[in-house]
């Protein structure tokens, strides 16, 4: 996650995050992803059912009962124990989280053992009355997926009308008070909408928007040929970065982020090189708390059947189930060969990866990208769209001189 506003529009300094000591427990929420001790935030999906038919959705929901989810004693179990863990935030999503009965409850409960408890949702079954009641128990912010405007979203979601109804879902959640944002997941179906989201954001007075890179996974597998080429990523992070810088010089400011792609950090970082070299140390040294990708160490997912995934687009790597034994047991298990490494992660990829001069803060990006490209988890995201000039590691003092002398025939 890469807080463009943060960075590029320098609402955020290195001192910010330091006055909290980079404690999760301690940090604001806006700042949570520049802690140091990475406790997880963990995504669950509660259920697997939804009454839309996403083309990207990774968990391949329907809209049919699934017989495997997690009771009620083993749902209250489980929030205790990452209570306990120290878990900052906890993401109820799905499938649809708000056809789950029990949702409300649980997220108040998280929120009475002092858990952050956000929803992702598709934003069609936030009448008034849930609204209100979301509000009641505490919920710290809603996210609301929105991939386009009319058309294009509800061809996106593949439910005519989803797009009227995810406004009122947005416009029930202002009423209540509850802060809301959207989540946009960009492709070649829908890059051209980017404008129009920015234009809803300002029109509906919405302040926070995550854009996300595609992630070949569930669904998504099917439309991996729809990704983003490198330029087209280039250019769309280019205007996301122009429009943030405009809704802020206008006294306008929104929180925008990107997500599911760190080689955004480093390009980010290349542009403040040059646009302003003085911010550009603070944005370096923010970059360098976030610390890249975080799947398997300060992010990971609890399925609705209980099976602990390093991150929610990882489904075949399974790293035990909360059936079975805490979260926190599974998490800090250091006889998991796998886990371990993904903790270190900077010490096993391979190719580009290896020896990218952004490693320590991209950390390799997304691996179940990789993996699902090149069979391979260790090898280079194919999403990463920095050039090999980019990415090269700078020549030290010490060996250029010998260069110089080997050239000249003087001797050092």
């Amino acid at each position: 996650m890469i807080g463009i506003s943060k960075l590029y529009c320098s609402t955020v300094e290195p001192s910010d995050a330091l006055r909290y000591s980079r404690i999760s427990g301690q940090l604001p929420s806006h700042l949570l992803q520049f802690s140091k001790d990475k406790k997880p935030v963990v995504v669950w999906n509660m259920t697997r059912r939804c009454n839309l038919k996403c083309v990207h959705c990774y968990a391949q929901s329907e809209d049919l009962n699934y017989d495997n989810e997690l009771n009620h004693e083993q749902s209250l179990a489980m929030i205790d124990d990452l209570a306990k863990f120290g878990v900052p935030v906890i993401l109820f999503s799905g499938g649809e989280p708000l056809v789950h009965p029990h949702l409300a409850e649980y997220a108040e409960y998280a929120v009475q053992k002092g858990m952050r408890a956000v929803i992702s949702t598709n934003g069609t079954l936030i009448t008034k009355e849930k609204a209100k009641i979301l509000k009641k128990i505490g919920l710290s912010y809603v996210g609301i997926s929105m991939d386009g405007l009319e058309e294009i979203h509800d061809k996106f979601r593949g439910v005519k009308g989803a797009y009227k109804k995810a406004i009122q879902g947005i416009k029930n959640c202002q009423e209540a008070g509850i802060k809301v944002g959207l989540r946009f997941t960009m492709n070649r179906r829908n890059v051209s909408e980017i404008p129009g989201i920015f234009d809803l954001l300002e029109k509906m007075d919405i302040p926070r928007a995550c854009f996300y890179h595609l992630v070949y996974s569930g669904r998504a597998s099917a439309i991996a040929d729809e990704d983003l080429s490198h330029e087209e990523t280039r250019k769309a992070l280019d205007l996301i970065m122009e429009r943030t810088k405009d809704l802020h010089d206008r006294n306008k400011p929104k929180e925008i982020l990107t997500v599911d792609n760190h080689a955004d950090g480093p390009y980010l970082y290349l542009k403040m090189l040059k646009e302003n070299p003085e911010k550009a140390k603070n944005v370096l040294e923010l970059l360098q708390m976030n610390e890249g990708n975080n799947s398997g160490r300060g992010f990971g997912c609890i399925s609705w059947d209980g099976q602990v995934h390093p991150d929610q687009f990882w489904r075949d790597k399974v790293l035990g189930n909360v059936k079975d034994r805490p979260f926190s047991e599974i998490w800090t298990d250091e006889s998991n060969e796998f886990l371990m490494k993904l903790k270190d992660k900077k010490s096993h990829v391979k190719s580009r990866c290896a020896d990218c001069r952004w490693l320590d803060i991209c950390a390799g990006n997304f691996r179940a990208r990789a993996e699902s490209i090149a069979g391979d988890p260790w090898d280079t995201d194919p999403a990463c769209y920095l050039t090999d000039q980019e990415i090269k590691k700078p020549i030290k003092l010490k060996e250029y001189k010998s260069c110089y002398f080997l050239i000249s025939g003087q001797e050092g």
